[in-house]
């Protein structure tokens, strides 16, 4: 068998097994880091938890692209993949990005969901950064900072927990932020802070998040004790 063939029916074995699952989330992430690591820890968490095992499928993608790049990543990834049932998820910072490709994304998902319903794309932006969702963990948060405060605040957050400081590459930012931080507050803050942006478009709903929308999905599927922490 050539390897070409192997590698297709090896790809339509994964297809077929992943269709027999009930839960399936697909996270693509605007950066390689931070935002991978993040929710790798969800994704380890979920695994070995044996209530769900067989049941619920979390795949964490870092794609190093930004705004409709993402979405449009995840759209050829669902195609290429014939994915059935599944939810979608784009997660993404606003940064210094232009508004109007900020805005699109959202704008592009609601087009794709009116088109079918068997698959789900969502959103999980944060304006300015992700950075603001880890510190809503720890405070109620609203100034309109530039993105460099947030992380100096983390810096110092984390040396009081014995990390020498903050790192966007921390494999450990699940734990650390479920351990030190309070998850539960964080999603209450983030339904707050968004509820005070109603009527706002994205890019100008700042500081705010949507991140807490995806974690609230995902810790459905943690083993108890976690899960407690977050709901």
């Amino acid at each position: 068998m050539s390897p070409s063939k192997h590698h297709n029916r090896k790809r339509q074995r994964k297809i077929e097994y992943l269709n027999t699952i009930d839960k399936k989330y697909y996270i693509f992430c605007e950066g390689k880091q931070t935002e991978p690591l993040y929710f790798q820890g969800f994704k380890k968490a979920i695994e070995n938890n044996p209530m769900y095992k067989n049941v619920v499928h979390v795949e964490v993608h870092g794609l190093g692209s930004e705004t409709l790049r993402i979405i449009y990543a995840a759209e050829k990834f669902v195609f290429d993949n014939k994915l059935k049932k599944a939810e979608i998820w784009c997660v993404y910072d606003k940064d210094s990005f232009p508004e109007r490709d900020f805005n699109a994304v959202s704008e592009y998902a609601e087009a794709l969901n009116q088109r079918q319903t068997d698959v789900q794309y969502r959103v999980a932006w944060s304006n300015q950064c992700i950075e603001y969702w880890f510190i809503l963990h720890f405070d109620w948060y609203t100034a309109d900072n530039d993105r460099k405060y947030y992380r100096a605040y983390l810096h110092k957050k984390f040396s009081n927990f014995g990390y020498r400081r903050y790192e966007k590459d921390n494999s450990e930012l699940f734990d650390i932020l479920t351990k030190y931080g309070d998850p539960k507050k964080a999603i209450q803050r983030a339904e707050r802070r968004l509820k005070e942006f109603e009527g706002y478009t994205d890019a100008n709903s700042v500081p705010a998040t949507k991140v807490h929308l995806l974690v609230t999905a995902l810790a459905e599927y943690l083993p108890d004790g976690l899960k407690e922490r977050y709901l």
